[in-house]
This record gives C-alpha cells, sequence and structure tokens, in this order.
C-alpha cells in the first residue's frame, strides 16, 4: 500500500512531462523511449532487487533507458522510411501528371493546327511561277529554292519532317 502513492506520481509525471502539446513537439522518438525505458526499468528494478532497491532502480533505469533508446530510434527510422516513401509516391505522381498535362497540350495543338493547301489545281507540279495570277481561294507554292518547299507542317510531330522548316522535293 505504501508504494501505490508512487506509483500515481509516477503516472501524473510522466502524463504531464509527455502530454502537453510543446512537450511532444520537443521531444525526439529516440528521447521519449529512453525517458519512459529509463523510468519504468527503474522502478522494475527497485521492485525485483529487494536487498538494494537502489542499484536496482539504478541497473533497470540504465538497461531500460538504452532499451527504450533502441525502440525510439527504430520507430524514428520507419517514420522516417515512410516519409521518403511518400515523397517518392508524390514525385511519381508528379511526373506522370506532368506528362499527361504534355500530352493533352499536344493533343489540343494537333486539333488546332488548321493544314492549307498550297498548291492550287490549275499550276502544273513542276512550274511553280507557270501562272502569275492564281486562281481566286488557292494559294499558290512560295518556292524557297528550285529544290526545295516550305513545309506547312513545321512543329507537327505526326508529319513527315516535322523539325524541318524546308521540304526536299521527292520527285
Amino acid at each position: 500500500m505504501k508504494k501505490l502513492p508512487y506509483f500515481f506520481a509516477l503516472i501524473i509525471l510522466i502524463s504531464t512531462v509527455f502530454g502537453s502539446a510543446p512537450a511532444r513537439a520537443q521531444w525526439s522518438p529516440q528521447a521519449k523511449g529512453a525517458v519512459i525505458g529509463g523510468l519504468g526499468g527503474a522502478a522494475a528494478g527497485a521492485l525485483i532487487n529487494k536487498r538494494n532497491r537502489a542499484v536496482g532502480g539504478v541497473v533497470g533505469g540504465v538497461a531500460g533507458g538504452a532499451i527504450g533508446y533502441g525502440v525510439g530510434k527504430h520507430i524514428d527510422n520507419k517514420r522516417k522510411q515512410r516519409a521518403a516513401a511518400a515523397a517518392q509516391q508524390r514525385a511519381v505522381a508528379a511526373r506522370e501528371a506532368e506528362y499527361r498535362r504534355e500530352l493533352a497540350l499536344a493533343r489540343n495543338r494537333k486539333t488546332t493546327v488548321t493544314t492549307t493547301t498550297t498548291q492550287a489545281s490549275a499550276v502544273p507540279v513542276n512550274s511553280l511561277t507557270a501562272s502569275a495570277a492564281p486562281m481566286p481561294g488557292a494559294m499558290a507554292p512560295a518556292a524557297v529554292s528550285g529544290n526545295y518547299l516550305p513545309n506547312p507542317h513545321y512543329g507537327d510531330a505526326s508529319k513527315p519532317y516535322s523539325n524541318e522548316e524546308i521540304r526536299r522535293k521527292s520527285w
């Protein structure tokens, strides 16, 4: 019966130290484990060693503190691993979202690109300057040189020669 007030005082002390918000924010898991293990080990050592309770309490406190520190370190490592895995998953999700956004932009560009016909039906294929007055509504091709034509599909990856401003003649 004499030990009951000490037990309640220990419970109140532990709840006061670890129960407040500032205390939780300042204590690392290793420190929490060491303190809880040390107090529990000291109490257990004092109860086990009936001949010399002080020595039992010191030995139990040291052993409990070391074990508590190890448990706290293990908990902290697991928390860091979970945080690193979550950060990696967020990075993968961000890369996938960026890729999907670029695909959507590319699809939108494809649908907004309008193709115009550059060859009038009355103009022969090899004479680019054969007609001085092109037909109404038809656009005559502009010659860059005798061997090259402008590429109206420059930048459109689905068309041939998409990365060249001029297109070689195929005849």
